[in-house]
C-alpha cells in the first residue's frame, strides 16, 4: 500500500487479539495508534496522539477506525492542522456517544462532531449494532460526507461478529486508496 501507511484507530478499551484490526496489524503490518489510556479516553488526548503519530512520518496515511476511533477521526479532523496528511478513512461501527446509556467513561465524547471530513471516507454500519442505531450512524456518516456500506446484522463489527481477517473491509480500504 505504499506510499501510504495504514493507521489503526481502535475504540474504547482497544482491540483484542482476534479483532480484525489486530489481525490486519499482523497480516498487513498496519500501525496501531496506541493511546495512553484505553479505559478513560479523553477526546483531546486521543486527538493529540493522532497528530503526534501522523507527524512521525511524511508518508500520507489511511485511517482505519473502529467504534470510538470513528468519533476520534471526526473530532480530530475538525481541529487538526494536519488533515492534508490523510488520504482517506475507513470508519467502522461509529457509536452513538450521545445515548443516555453510554458508560460514564465516554461522556466527554459529547457532543458528536458532525463537520464534513476533508478527505474521502467510507462508513460501515451494522443494522443491529448495540452501541448505536443504524439510523443515527447513517446520519453521522451523511454529516461527515462519508459514503455508507450497510453490513447487515453483524453486531458491533468486532471480534464477536465473526469477521476474522475481514477481507471485505480490506477491499473497502483499498478502494479508498484507489480513489
Amino acid at each position: 500500500m505504499n506510499p501510504s501507511r495504514v493507521l489503526l484507530l481502535p475504540g474504547w478499551q482497544n482491540s483484542g487479539p482476534e479483532h480484525w484490526q489486530s489481525r490486519w496489524e499482523r497480516l498487513h503490518g498496519d500501525q496501531r495508534v496506541e493511546q495512553h489510556d484505553w479505559h478513560w479516553p479523553r477526546r483531546g488526548d486521543w486527538m493529540a496522539r493522532l497528530d503526534e503519530v501522523l507527524l512521525q512520518d511524511d508518508a500520507p496515511a489511511l485511517l482505519v477506525a473502529h467504534s470510538l476511533g470513528c468519533q476520534l477521526v471526526a473530532s480530530w479532523a475538525e481541529h487538526s492542522q494536519h488533515t492534508a496528511r490523510v488520504r482517506g478513512a475507513l470508519l467502522v461501527a461509529p457509536p452513538d456517544t450521545e445515548r443516555e446509556d453510554m458508560p460514564p467513561q465516554l461522556h466527554n465524547w459529547r457532543p458528536i462532531r458532525r463537520s464534513a471530513l476533508p478527505f474521502p471516507s467510507v462508513t460501515v454500519i451494522s443494522s443491529d449494532d448495540p452501541y448505536g442505531a443504524a439510523e443515527r450512524a447513517t446520519q453521522m456518516a451523511a454529516d461527515w460526507g462519508s459514503s455508507v456500506v450497510i453490513a447487515g446484522p453483524r453486531g458491533h463489527l468486532n471480534a464477536e461478529s465473526g469477521l476474522g481477517d475481514w477481507p471485505e473491509g480490506r477491499e473497502l480500504l483499498l478502494g479508498l486508496l484507489r480513489a
